[in-house]
């Protein structure tokens, strides 16, 4: 619609205004017929273009939408290497500023490309039918434009990644110093961290600007060449009217032809701008929807007439990417219903002799076994749904207390929940609290103790009747006589479940059927208490210096 207007115009002041064809005589009634006719195009077009837009942002709005559930569905089968070897603050980024960056490509693009392009050509296509003189003129311009943008883009292109990576690194800095801000503030560390984030925002601006400078001289440029342009139209246009050969209409034309041209190349260039970082946004995201999770489903359903065996087969293992072993040959069966407790000097391998169960990581070697069947054969979901895992480090959810511990079996009921929770030792807090069950806890457990997020995720554990129940540690902010009535708790309510027990106190395990003291990634003893005093020198001098410390408090 927009192409046409200027051949209408055209006619309007050659045959309505100035009658060159009719001996200088205007004619009304063509100025309405034409006018009338404008009106309508104008219309006509504007109604499309709306409805383009409402289109055209449906489609990116959908798109993006699926992409970042794809996305969040891909993290969500991420081993734990592949979500260590993104961070937190990239993936974060790439679920949000990343999916928005394509959403805007895809709009843009799919409107702007036709329109501006639409415009380019077709104003120069006019500008030929028009004036074949008019049209050469705009085509000798047009591979400087060309050049010009093409040369600005080059440079340009390589920033915008580098500034996604940027944003990359000021949402880790933001994540680490909002979830550690306690730490902050007890370092008294405020001024440092200001720096580092400021630095990092200084990086970030310094990139943008670079890309800013780049589009801040082509701009002007590409307008000088365009109004260049109208200037030689003009000139040459005079000759010709003197001539005879053009009128006074098809200068005005053409020269709305060379504007349309200039915003159509002018709305080129903001488009690949908006194209060049919805590109760079498109392949990080990319790396995300291509990633395969590392630790793969197996075919066994989880059936079967064992209940909450363990057995470890000469069981060796390094992190990936690490070759140093953490693991090294252990051998250790774990029978039905038994407490196991594990013990060891800080970086033995507890946690990651337990993280093998569940299928956390693959073994590097030998075989982890759960009621007799290899855990790389199981589903993952099958397999986790037999085990339950409380950590040290608590993790809880931004929702009602009640809402945290039915995380591990949200089909338990609130009888369910309480019976849980009073296991955990934790139904007097939760009861005392101002909504009791239906307390909100604050993003990452801000506004409970220590102890009250262990037990919290202690209750959480229980509630999904597990056969294997697994504290990785986590009553290591409870005092001994509340670990002692919750052990005592567990044993009544789970008494069938399979117990495995990590601990640094001799009070949180010497219950135990039997424990085990790992010593430099192997099993250096493992026996009863009474045994292991008898037998381990480690184990022995672990409970002396907790005797000396405690005052024999943990001997009871």
């Amino acid at each position: 619609m927009d192409l046409l207007q200027p051949e209408i115009m055209s006619q309007i002041v050659d045959d309505g205004v100035l009658g060159v064809s009719t001996g200088g005589v205007g004619d009304m009634d063509l100025i309405w017929a034409l006018g009338l006719k404008m009106i309508g195009l104008v219309i006509f077009g504007g109604l499309c273009g709306s409805l383009n837009n409402v289109f055209v942002h449906m489609t990116g709005q959908n798109i993006g939408n699926e992409i970042r559930k794809d996305a969040f569905r891909n993290i969500m089968a991420f081993s734990f290497p592949q979500a260590d070897q993104f961070g937190t603050g990239s993936l974060v980024t790439r679920v949000t500023n990343d999916v928005t960056q394509v959403q805007n490509y895809i709009s843009q693009f799919v409107r702007g490309m036709i329109r501006t392009s639409m415009l380019m050509f077709g104003s120069i296509y006019f500008m030929f039918r028009l004036n074949r003189q008019f049209g050469l003129i705009v085509l000798c311009a047009f591979p400087f434009i060309v050049g010009c943008m093409a040369f600005c883009l080059n440079r340009a292109n390589p920033l915008f990644g580098k500034l996604q990576a940027q944003l990359d690194k000021i949402n880790v800095i933001m994540q680490e110093d909002v979830s550690g801000i306690r730490m902050v503030k007890a370092c008294v560390r405020e001024i440092y961290e200001k720096a580092r984030f400021g630095e990092a925002n200084d990086a970030l601006i310094k990139t943008q600007l670079q890309i800013l400078t780049i589009f801040a001289f082509m701009n002007p440029v590409i307008n000088a060449l365009m109004y260049l342009v109208v200037g030689i139209i003009l000139l040459a246009g005079s000759y010709e009217v003197s001539a005879g050969s053009a009128t006074p209409g098809d200068i005005m034309a053409a020269i709305t032809y060379t504007t349309q041209l200039l915003n159509g190349i002018l709305g080129l260039v903001m488009l690949f701008q908006n194209i060049s970082r919805g590109i760079a946004s498109w392949k990080r995201l990319k790396e995300i929807l291509n990633s395969q999770p590392q630790i793969r489903d197996g075919k066994f359903d989880g059936n079967s007439e064992l209940y909450g065996k363990i057995e470890f087969r000469d069981v060796s293992f390094a992190y990936p990417g690490s070759t140093q072993m953490i693991l090294k040959h252990i051998n250790l069966t774990i029978h039905q219903g038994e407490t196991v407790a594990i013990m060891g000097a800080t970086g033995c391998g507890k946690s990651s002799l337990v993280n093998l169960i569940p299928r956390f990581y693959d073994v590097t070697a030998g075989t982890v076994l759960v009621d007799d069947v290899d855990v790389r054969d199981y589903e993952q979901k099958r397999l986790r749904e037999k085990v339950a895992i409380a950590l040290q480090k608590s993790e809880l959810f931004s929702v009602s207390i009640g809402s945290n511990i039915a995380w591990g079996d949200a089909d338990g009921g609130q009888e369910a929940i309480e019976k849980a929770a009073q296991a955990a030792q934790a139904d007097s807090f939760i009861r005392s609290a101002p909504d009791g069950y239906d307390t909100m806890v604050a993003e990452q457990g801000m506004s409970l103790s220590g102890g009250q997020k262990q037990r919290i995720s202690i209750a959480r554990a229980i509630v999904k009747k597990a056969e294997i129940l697994i504290f990785d540690d986590s009553t290591s902010a409870l005092d001994l006589k509340t670990e002692a009535d919750l052990y005592a708790a567990l044993q009544q309510t789970n008494p069938d479940s399979t117990k495995i027990i990590i601990a640094q106190r001799i009070a949180s395990v010497r219950r135990a059927n039997r424990i085990v003291v790992l010593e430099n990634g192997g099993i250096s003893a493992c026996g009863t208490h009474a045994e292991l005093m008898e037998s381990c020198k480690t184990y022995r001098d672990i409970y002396d210096s907790q005797m000396g410390e405690d005052g024999g408090t943990d001997g009871g």
